[in-house]
């Protein structure tokens, strides 16, 4: 049934691994959609899923199966915990971003694991989600799908700039919204500081005490992505062959690796952001890397703004919550000019649980 009020539990998994973001928000429709968040969390992974998460390339279809199955029901529990917890009730639905296994557009695949019928029959609630599967088979790239939720709750921005495994951007341009993934970050800058046996450069300070290899940065921008048009994404399997052995050729000290690395995030931040005196919405983890944000606000022509806690944690899982209504109400909720795919459509699955 089309109304004016939703009340929707939105769920999101990134490919950083920081956990799993939940949130509790209305949506309200008035000419103009706006939102309130209730409730939220990030429920971080226990050391098996994020081993597991971590080496999804690779596994068969049938390993990645059982996997789904498993994950669906871990995911469905959280859910409950937070529902619980939070004595949420009176609920639309579930929307759920679930992980992403694999991602090869080129190839018509994309796999995202925690949309099993299971996941509906443990919360016995509807729930929406798969959002990225058909855009793959009309041709999208199935991502990235956020920029909807930029433009119809977050339309203050020129430009809305997500920090998270990748920076990925929005904006409109001739009645168009455009967006695309821009460069990896946290999935490079946390894999390489774990090697110093620590999950994230806080704040960026190691990052800032290394020392910048111009040879390293001169080829991280040389890679071919960097010069293909949008729409384009990047997934862990591009940085695993293309990032990770060039940086590991360099045999460098992991501060230095990370200086590199910053400088080069960016760079290609601010090949995108061209506009000047714009306004540029910065949310995802990258936003509390202080020295990440201070290089940025140096080199960009756009003013930095970092928003409140709440919206620079859970604005995508805030967004799924958005896509899920619009799925309900059979509106468009993935658009062509941003994924490439032969139309504009309503994506994602309905589940409901079994009674």
């Amino acid at each position: 049934m089309i109304k004016a009020r939703y009340k929707v539990v939105a769920v999101m998994s990134g490919t950083s691994l920081d956990g799993i973001d939940i949130v509790y928000t209305t949506f309200d429709y008035n000419g103009f959609w706006s939102f309130r968040v209730h409730n939220s969390e990030t429920f971080k992974y226990s050391t098996y899923w994020k081993k597991t998460l971590s080496q999804l390339v690779g596994k068969s279809i049938d390993d990645l199966k059982e996997i789904d199955y498993k994950y669906s029901e871990y995911l469905a529990n959280k859910v409950l915990s937070f529902i619980s917890k939070y004595n949420v009730n009176g609920i639309d639905f579930i929307a759920s971003h679930g992980h992403t296994a694999l991602h090869q557009p080129e190839n018509k695949l994309t796999y995202q694991i925690g949309n099993q019928h299971i996941f509906a029959d443990i919360l016995k609630r509807k729930v929406i989600c798969d959002f990225r599967i058909q855009d793959v088979a009309f041709g999208g790239q199935g991502a990235p799908l956020v920029p909807i939720g930029d433009r119809l709750l977050f339309y203050n921005y020129d430009y809305c700039l997500n920090l998270g495994g990748f920076a990925n951007v929005s904006f409109e341009n001739n009645k168009e919204r455009i967006a695309f993934d821009i460069c990896p970050v946290n999935i490079v800058l946390n894999y390489y500081v774990s090697k110093l046996n620590l999950e994230y450069d806080d704040r960026g300070q190691i990052a800032s005490k290394g020392k910048l290899d111009y040879d390293l940065l001169d080829k991280l921008n040389q890679l071919e992505f960097y010069r293909k048009p949008a729409p384009k994404s990047l997934g862990l399997e591009w940085v695993k062959a293309h990032v990770i052995p060039l940086v590991d050729l360099f045999n460098l000290e992991t501060p230095d690796v990370l200086r590199t690395l910053t400088e080069h995030i960016v760079i290609q931040i601010d090949r995108v952001l061209r506009i000047k005196g714009s306004k540029t919405l910065v949310t995802g983890g990258g936003a509390y890397n202080d020295f990440l944000i201070e290089r940025l606000r140096l080199k960009s022509k756009s003013v930095i703004i970092i928003p409140n806690k709440e919206i620079i944690e859970f604005k995508e899982a805030l967004v799924f919550g958005l896509l899920g209504v619009l799925r309900d109400r059979n509106e468009i909720n993935s658009l062509r000019s941003v994924t490439g795919a032969i139309r504009d459509h309503s994506s994602g699955k309905i589940l409901f649980p079994n009674t």
